[in-house]
């Protein structure tokens, strides 16, 4: 009775009374919020969305951890890959199902496909670098010449990792700076440069040229990346900058040098297989430099395999020419551009003694003192005598030409100044010639062009063009019977004359000049050679 009226108990059993209800209301309170959650969840296939219920909605761990569906869904979802490349995905396929050997050429070694695209044409083969970088790069590895119009292609390397191969390159027209849009040209060679204009008046060049620094700079760069270059023409060069090309480039055999002078010469010596070599010294209205006997001994010392030499604006004497006739025994043509000789320097073409073509152009004198007739040697092997553009004005110094070039098988004037009759007369000092050309010689008429032929008993070829005073009216029967005994004849005196060879000494085009002119004209124009 005792223990079933303590108060200490009685407590104990209320206490744990009141645990036990509270215990079981708060699982029913559990089972509640549960049946609520999954009213609050919409039926995906039911067209409808339930009411939201005003009731406090269950927190994303919890919903997160009992939706195991939706986890799987996300893991899936991020080894597929994002939804942006998903999206992406269907437009990168393509509709050869075999797009992994679509490219054929790609099996194809790039030797191979070098020989291919060599047989190709020009035309078809500069296309050909628009399909794809590698063909790009195959293409520049074809090209073998190159002209550089900006120098900044040169500087950059871009030339060499664009263009590999590379045997002929010219840097003359990007090393020429300008600012100036001039509608006046200056064309010299293969460059055209600005000129300066004021009114109706004409003053010299705009144009700088590159730093000779610069240049030298380039030379290095471009020798050391085509050690097969062959030809090269080049602007106010140092001697360093042709010597860095001359070790870097043995093969080195055709030289253009402008704007050169006799300290430039030094570099070229190096060249020990410079076969053709151009020299520009003096371009009127761009630049002036001297190349004096000096340069010439350098270079004729230097350079024994030359076979062709070009002097363009040159001075020297008979020195110069002498030691390059005695050095390079090997010279075949040597030619002279606006020559600026001292007196007495033809006698020396007589130590050329395998000298084959000579040529002038655009001299305006041939030479001032040519010295007694005892000096004046000939020339033994010259076959070629071509005067451009000279002026033939002095008789002293064309006879002294002459008796140069006395040897001489073919001789073509072209439009050259003061040939007249009394001047080419002296033509018939040369009596092995076979073959004569004639252009532009206004001065001259049939009664000179008569009395040299007579003389050649060997002429076997003849050209007679823009001559407007050679007539066909004026000439003999003697010279129709020669014409008739040619191989080769072209005769286009003047725009009126259309007379073949095979009518030559025949009265047609003498007499019935209107019939000749209207029914002859057209026929004749196309049976001409």
């Amino acid at each position: 009775m005792q223990k079933e009226n303590d108060p200490r108990r009685t407590r104990m059993l209320k206490m744990r009374f009141k645990r036990s209800v509270s215990a079981k209301e708060e699982e029913e309170e559990e089972g509640r919020k549960t049946t609520a959650f999954a009213a609050e969840r919409p039926d995906p296939r039911s067209p409808l969305r339930p009411l939201k219920l005003n009731r406090r909605s269950a927190s994303w761990s919890e919903s997160w951890l009992k939706n195991t569906t939706s986890l799987k869904n996300v893991i899936m979802a991020m080894q597929l890959g994002s939804p942006k490349e998903s999206r992406l995905k269907p437009a990168q396929k393509t509709l050869n199902p075999n797009s992994e050997i679509s490219d054929r050429t790609a099996q194809l070694s790039d030797q191979i496909l070098l020989e291919i695209l060599a047989k190709l044409p020009e035309p078809d083969r500069k296309p050909s670098a628009l399909v794809c970088k590698r063909w790009l790069s195959l293409q520049g590895r074809l090209v073998r010449s190159v002209k550089v119009k900006d120098w900044s292609f040169v500087e950059s390397g871009r030339v060499i990792s664009r263009f590999p191969s590379l045997t002929q390159v010219d840097l003359v027209p990007g090393s020429l700076i300008s600012d100036r849009n001039s509608g006046i040209l200056l064309n010299h060679g293969g460059f055209s440069v600005p000129v300066a204009c004021s009114g109706h008046r004409v003053f010299e060049a705009d144009c700088d040229l590159v730093p000779g620094e610069v240049v030298d700079r380039g030379l290095s760069e471009l020798g050391s990346g085509c050690p097969n270059l062959k030809k090269l023409v080049v602007i106010g060069a140092s001697e360093l900058g042709l010597l860095s090309i001359a070790e870097e480039c043995p093969t080195l055999q055709e030289l253009e040098l402008h704007k050169c002078n006799d300290n430039l010469l030094r570099g070229i010596a190096a060249c020990e297989n410079l076969q053709v070599l151009k020299l520009v010294a003096n371009v009127e209205g761009l630049y002036g430099s001297v190349v004096s006997d000096i340069g010439l001994t350098i270079l004729a010392q230097g350079c024994t395999r030359l076979v062709k030499l070009e002097l363009t604006g040159c001075e020297g004497s008979f020195d110069g020419i002498k030691a390059i006739g005695q050095c390079c025994q090997m010279l075949e043509e040597l030619s002279f551009c606006d020559h600026r000789m001292d007196g007495g320097w033809l006698a020396a073409l007589s130590y050329c003694e395998n000298l084959k073509t000579l040529r002038f152009q655009s001299c305006k004198r041939i030479e001032c003192v040519p010295g007694p007739d005892e000096y004046l040697g000939a020339c033994p092997a010259l076959e070629n005598l071509h005067l451009q553009k000279c002026q033939l004005r002095d008789k002293k110094s064309v006879r002294a030409l002459f008796m140069v070039c006395a040897a001489a098988r073919e001789i073509v004037f072209q439009d050259c100044w003061g040939l007249d009759n009394d001047m080419f007369r002296l033509a018939s000092i040369c009596r092995r010639v076979t073959f004569l050309s004639l252009e532009g010689c206004s001065l001259l008429t049939t009664e000179g062009l008569e009395s040299v032929i007579l003389s050649w008993k060997e002429l076997e070829r003849l050209r007679v063009v823009s001559c407007k005073n050679i007539k066909d009216k004026d000439i003999s029967p003697t010279l129709s019977s020669i014409f008739s005994t040619l191989i080769d004849m072209k005769w286009r005196p003047d725009t009126k004359s259309l007379l073949p060879s095979s009518i030559v000494g025949t009265s047609l085009g003498k007499k019935g000049s209107r019939f000749f002119r209207k029914s002859r004209d057209l026929k004749f124009l196309f049976d001409a050679p």
